[in-house]
């Protein structure tokens, strides 16, 4: 039997379908970046908060005042302080409430686990799944000069005392010691382990050739001796962060990226402004440079894993708190809190924030702004 002809407009119809779906893919595959259905996981996530008008939760408050430390651990907010240590939930609900002296207070999170220590004191406290599994004092004569935590739960603790310039202990995921360095010849400001937890990383100062030199010096877990150097001169070691490939050095004078086998893969020089803030957990580095330290006036940029600038915006207003995770940055001023995507492109911009002076930015989109006494979950439309 003869097959029957479909109809021109039958024809004409499956031609345009087809035509949509191919064009629908090529755009999806070319703006896949662009796309953002981060705004449905809020929903999913806080959906059972209540919120006002223009997107925010209740205000709770918290212990510890508006200069403590603050940080996202999982959904909840990590709260340190000279008078201890606090983790509250979006929604106000207070799960620790540990007093401590701490004079110094430093505090960082890995995943759900959380870091917390006395910088130049002796104290140390890890905290996981809402409650502390592991407390550390240095000894007697010695002082904690920075720690870290890796992304499979292990502590790097840095001690300083008499006889040598930077004790390094590497612990494993049930903190018993697994690695220790003793250094004597140059002063250890930081350290840090790779995220595959088998490359030790340490900033390092001191003198090459009569001249001051900051180095980051790797060491194969077990070895002695570093398995690579990388010299950075006279660009002193403000901070170091492991969380992807390569490793970021943040410098005072330029920040650098750094490779396990010693090689410098990108370097951003700051051109002689100031850093005047930065944030480096986002996908992208975040710095904040003006020409001078006082003043308002400055240049927001970032930088990718290339050390290289991909996005510039000059900033008039004095910045008040700057926040990165993921792909999102929040700026917060006193006319109120800009959201940007990591290429400075505006994601959601609100005023009339009166007594907001610190903005915690979350990785998908929201952010925790913070005033003197009360904290409150903010949730873009």
């Amino acid at each position: 039997m003869e097959e029957k002809k479909k109809s021109p407009f039958l024809r004409l119809l499956t031609f345009l379908l087809t035509a949509v779906l191919l064009l629908g893919s090529v755009l999806l595959i070319f703006n896949w970046r662009k796309l953002n259905f981060d705004f449905i996981r809020r929903y999913f996530s806080y959906r059972s908060l209540a919120r006002n008008e223009s997107g925010q939760t209740e205000p709770f408050l918290y212990a510890g005042g508006v200069k403590s430390s603050f940080l996202q651990l999982g959904d909840d907010l990590l709260v340190c302080s000279s008078s201890g240590v606090r983790l509250y939930s979006a929604g106000g609900g207070a799960f620790i409430d540990q007093p401590s002296a701490l004079a110094q207070p430093f505090a960082s999170t890995v995943g759900s686990t959380a870091l917390v220590y006395d910088a130049g004191g002796n104290d140390l406290f890890v905290y996981r799944d809402r409650e502390q599994v592991f407390a550390y004092t240095a000894e007697t004569g010695r002082s904690i000069l920075s720690a870290s935590l890796s992304a499979q739960g292990r502590l790097t603790v840095v001690t300083q005392g008499s006889g040598v310039k930077g004790a390094v202990t590497v612990y494993d995921a049930d903190f018993q010691p697994s690695f220790s360095l003793n250094i004597s010849s140059r002063f250890v400001t930081d350290a840090i382990l790779s995220p595959d937890g088998q490359t030790l990383a340490l900033a390092t100062s001191g003198q090459t050739g009569g001249s001051f030199d900051s180095q980051v010096s790797f060491y194969s877990l077990g070895q002695a001796q570093p398995d690579a150097v990388c010299s950075l001169g006279n660009n002193t070691i403000l901070q170091l962060n492991w969380a992807s490939e390569p490793l970021r050095v943040l410098g005072e004078n330029a920040l650098a990226f750094v490779s396990s086998d010693g090689a410098l893969t990108g370097s951003y020089s700051y051109d002689r402004r100031v850093l005047k803030g930065f944030s480096l957990e986002g996908d992208t580095c975040a710095l904040l440079l003006g020409k001078y330290r006082a003043g308002s006036t400055a240049d927001l940029v970032t930088v990718n894993s290339k050390g290289e600038e991909t996005a510039s915006l000059p900033m008039e207003e004095q910045i008040l708190s700057l926040s990165s995770a993921g792909r999102y940055l929040s700026v917060l001023t006193a006319d109120g809190l800009t959201i940007y995507s990591d290429d400075l492109e505006p994601y959601h911009v609100t005023s009339g924030l009166p007594g907001v002076r610190r903005a915690l930015q979350r990785g998908d989109g929201s952010v925790i702004l913070i005033s003197e006494e009360t904290a409150r979950l903010y949730l873009p439309d």
